[in-house]
């Protein structure tokens, strides 16, 4: 891929994105945490311990190649973002739960992205192949993911209202970025598309089926009402594929470790869509007595 894209570019796209979530970001969605811990908790477990588990388990069935084995990897490392916010939004889910998740994975990625990514590039790769995500490239990582949400925060407490105005915007911008680093991704790899999507296509659809599943019934099975649920089912199944895309091409220097979740991208907004409908319609019954939000 073109080093001005995966240098700069990409980089400074992925900047600009994490600076919109930030605008949506107040210290009270980490404090929330305190007040409403179960729902935060199963939801993280979910994201951080059973989702690479689940991922890992589904490459080693499918036997996907090394390379694309750690993008899928890195994509189940991937936390939500905005975008999971809209989806739960539009589907009746608890939003405030969303963003003081997307808070607080966001923070917590910068740890457990590069442990989950270093596992994969271990276990799948022949003496690691020249990729790690060493010290040096985890500063980079937390530059990418929190400096810009901090940025925003302060912005936001500032002038909120230019932070609202915002939203929108970085909305489209978000998801237009999404398309063209998935476009970018496929030109760059055009010779072996029909490769990497007869590998990866399939598994993206039952990765993207299993994590929506489990971000709703795991807490469910905890006692946790549904649309808290939804917003789990959510922030777990809708991944921030830009981020991952980002650090495979710009940290990792590998296109061929970004196209999982460049697949994935294109996978989950109609997956994801189709649960919403199947879940709202399915438990209609339940909405009048979950409409208290946590917070």
């Amino acid at each position: 891929m073109n080093s001005v894209l995966g240098s700069v570019l990409l980089p400074v796209a992925l900047a600009v994105v994490m600076f919109g979530l930030g605008l949506s970001l107040t210290v009270e969605d980490f404090v929330r945490v305190r007040r409403h811990p179960a729902a935060v908790v199963v939801a993280l477990v979910c994201q951080l311990v059973l989702l690479p588990a689940v991922c890992f388990g589904l490459v080693l069935l499918f036997g996907l190649p090394p390379l694309l084995a750690v993008g899928m990897m890195l994509l189940a490392a991937s936390p939500g973002g905005t975008t999971a916010n809209l989806f739960s939004h539009v589907f009746r889910g608890d939003v405030a739960l969303n963003i003081t998740l997307t808070a607080v994975n966001s923070v917590l990625a910068v740890v457990t992205l590069p442990l989950v990514a270093n596992f994969a590039i271990g276990h799948f790769t022949t003496g690691g192949d020249g990729l790690d995500l060493q010290f040096d490239k985890v500063v980079q990582v937390f530059a990418i993911v929190l400096i810009p949400v901090v940025l925003g925060m302060l912005v936001r407490r500032r002038s909120p209202g230019f932070a609202d105005r915002m939203d929108r915007p970085v909305r489209i911008f978000s998801v237009v970025v999404l398309a063209g680093v998935i476009v970018a991704t496929v030109v760059s790899e055009r010779a072996n598309l029909t490769t990497y999507l007869a590998a990866t296509g399939l598994i993206a659809l039952v990765f993207c089926v299993l994590s929506l599943s489990l971000g709703y019934f795991a807490p469910r099975l905890f006692g946790i009402g549904h649309r808290q649920s939804i917003a789990s089912a959510f922030e777990i199944g809708v991944h921030n594929s830009t981020l991952a895309i980002t650090i495979a091409i710009s940290v990792l220097g590998s296109t061929d470790i970004a196209v999982p979740a460049a697949v994935y991208g294109v996978v989950m907004f109609p997956v994801a869509a189709l649960f919403g409908w199947v879940v709202v319609r399915v438990r209609s019954g339940d909405l009048p007595e979950t409409r208290q939000p946590i917070g």
